[in-house]
Formats: structure tokens, sequence, C-alpha cells
């Protein structure tokens, strides 16, 4: 089925988010002859959707979750957009802008829906008191809204595909597995190591259950090792029960036992200044960060959890390290910065890696084939 003339409409939550990982599927979209526009909370990146030919409907989709008032109000918002819209297909990406969106297309009896999930989100990691109790009620509601006959949901690895089929009770038909939004593999291409002290980069947003605290106390272990190696956090603050505060940032750089870099927008060049990749997250769906320092050509350091070992393979692409184990994450980056033959080698391999399965065309594809068998 072409996509030619049909309308289709993506739900994410922020602007910034939709050109770093679905600015390439929207304009394949366009390219192919569809009308397409994105409904999200608009920021610097307006003018670089609208340039690519899709249109942008703004709306404040709240991430905090804290005020059940607020997210009545952006429900009742989407509903009138939807209404308004008319969409042959509707793309919510993430959870939130899926439960909200998949609640206002039911409302709204869109004709196709598909619920895209990266991570599951704090929700799903936390075990605070509040994190539990929404996380049933959550369970529920995607129960119902992905059970529908014109839904699919897209999930980034198979033990996430597996949670919402036996924890969640979403039925296996309803789900389908896309590895991740795909990485631009000429964007982020191999160089060569620079030369001096190893580095190892951390692009993530500035989250406690991203590991950004257990890759500090790393960094603090292999300074009192004398390991030769420098340790950067590339990333903005977020508005998140889990953020970490500007305030503690301060203090790590005043520290001086990491690089605090901030948010930067060549994550590429990044990579090429860097030696190591590393990411001892939770939890993820697919980590886009990884799949960039792989395509780069850098060997990778992450948690042995769901997501990141989609992408580190251990003794393949990287080394695994058990999740909130600082030790064991300071052994590993100790090993990759003191030996350049295996870490060469692991980068080499991620980078055949990231061609053969995580290239961003292929993702389109995947992702179109989704619309299409909504579409018949």
């Amino acid at each position: 089925m072409t996509m030619r003339n049909k309308k289709v409409l993506l739900v994410v939550s922020e602007d910034w988010y939709f050109c770093s990982h679905r600015l390439d599927l929207g304009t394949s979209l366009v390219e192919a002859g569809a009308e397409v526009a994105v409904v999200t909370q608009v920021g610097k990146c307006q003018e670089v959707i609208q340039r690519a030919g899709i249109r942008v409907i703004p709306l404040n989709i709240a991430r905090s979750g804290h005020n059940p008032f607020r997210d009545f109000i952006t429900i009742c918002r989407l509903i009138l957009i939807y209404r308004r819209e008319k969409p042959d297909i509707i793309h919510h990406v993430a959870l939130k802008p899926s439960l909200y969106g998949a609640i206002a297309a039911w409302v709204t009896r869109m004709p196709a829906v598909v619920n895209a999930l990266g991570g599951m989100g704090f929700i799903f990691i936390s075990e605070r008191f509040f994190a539990r109790l929404v996380r049933k009620t959550t369970g529920r509601m995607f129960r119902f809204l992905m059970n529908r006959k014109n839904t699919l949901t897209i999930l980034q690895n198979h033990d996430d595909i597996s949670l919402y089929k036996n924890e969640i009770g979403v039925e296996e038909t309803n789900l389908t597995l896309i590895k991740g939004s795909g990485v631009d593999l000429k964007k982020f291409d191999v160089k060569p190591e620079p030369n001096g002290i190893p580095v190892a980069v951390c692009v993530s947003r500035m989250l406690w259950d991203k590991g950004i605290g257990e890759l500090v106390e790393a960094a603090r272990i292999l300074s009192k090792r004398n390991i030769p190696i420098k340790v950067r956090l590339v990333g903005p603050t977020d508005v998140n029960p889990s953020a970490i505060s500007q305030q503690v940032l301060d203090s790590w750089k005043a520290e001086g036992v990491v690089d605090i870099a901030g948010p930067q927008t060549d994550i590429a060049s990044e990579y090429h200044a860097a030696h190591i990749g590393v990411l001892p997250s939770y939890r993820e769906g697919l980590p886009k960060s990884l799949l960039e320092a792989a395509a780069c050509g850098r060997a990778i350091v992450a948690s042995d959890v769901p997501g990141c070992r989609e992408v580190c393979r251990h003794q393949v692409t990287g080394l695994l390290h058990p999740a909130k184990n600082v030790k064991a994450l300071a052994d590993a980056l100790t090993q990759l910065a003191t030996n350049k033959v295996l870490r060469q080698k692991l980068g080499r391999q991620g980078r055949l890696l990231a061609e053969s399965e995580f290239g961003v065309a292929s993702v389109i594809t995947d992702t179109i084939s989704v619309y299409d068998r909504l579409l018949r």
C-alpha cells in the first residue's frame, strides 16, 4: 500500500525529541506523498520540522504526571485535535503520548493507531510508592487500549515484548518489534581514535535511572586507581522524577572528577573525539546513544539490562556489567581504557552490527510496513 494522499499524525512530547528520533521518518513519509503533522510541545526545533514539509501542531504534554487535572486537559485537547484533523493513522511516540493519545483515539474512534514505546520510563523502573501505584493503573489501561483491533504497539526489544504480553496482558498479535529509531550511518561514521588520554563519553539525559550517579562514582574509583581516562557527561537536565538537579551537576563539575558538557548538538563529533561510549542505565528500550557510539566504531560499556544488551553484546561490541554495580562499571572502563587492541576490535564489530541491524532506512521501512498492516 502506498502512503500517497494519506494523512499521518505523529504525537511526540517535545519537538527536539521528534527531530532526534523521528524526523527521518516524517521526511520519508512526506517524500512518499503523505500529509504529515506532528503534535508536540514547540521549542527550538519548529523551523527544522517545517522545512521538512511537516506541519507543527503545538501541544504541551506534561511529562511529570503529578497533576491529574492537567493530564485530563491534555487528553481533551488531543480529542479536539483528532476530531479536527481526521488522520488516516496516528502514531504516538513514547509512554505518556501513547497513553493519553490512545485514550483520545479510542474516544474519537480513530481508524488506525500506532503506539511506539521506547524505554519503560520512570513508572516501570522506580519502586517508589507513587510509581508502583501508577504502574498498576497504567498497565490496566494499556491492556484495554492496546488490545483494540485497530491498534499496533511497537516495542524495541524482546524483554519488553515479554513484559507487555505476559505481565500487562497485551495480545501478541497487537505487538511488533522494531529495534529502535535507527542511526544515520553516514552522519555517524567511523573516524580514527584521537590521540591522548582515552575519553569515555556518556550521551544521555541527566537522570539517576540512567546510571549517571554510578558513573560518577566509577570515575572516582578510576581516579583513585590512577587509570588514564576521562569521563564526559553530555546531555540536558530534564523534567522527570529521576532528574539530577543542576546543583548536583555543578558540584560534580567543581569536584573535577567528570567533565560536565551539558547538551550538545553535534553528537557525532562527541563520539569522534572519544574512545568509549558508556551508558550504565537501569533499563532502556533501545538506546540511540549506544547505537550512535557503535556506528562511530567506538567500543561501548553498558548495564546488562533490557535494551542496552541489544546493542552492547558482551565481548563482541562492548562490555556489559551488572546494573548499579559501581565496581564492575569501573572495571569495564579500566579494561577498555588500558587495552587499545580490544577496544578497537569491539569498535569495529560495533560498526558492523550498526550496519547490519540498525540503519535508519530499515527502521523506516519496518515502520511503514506497520502502517500498511493497519490501513489494509
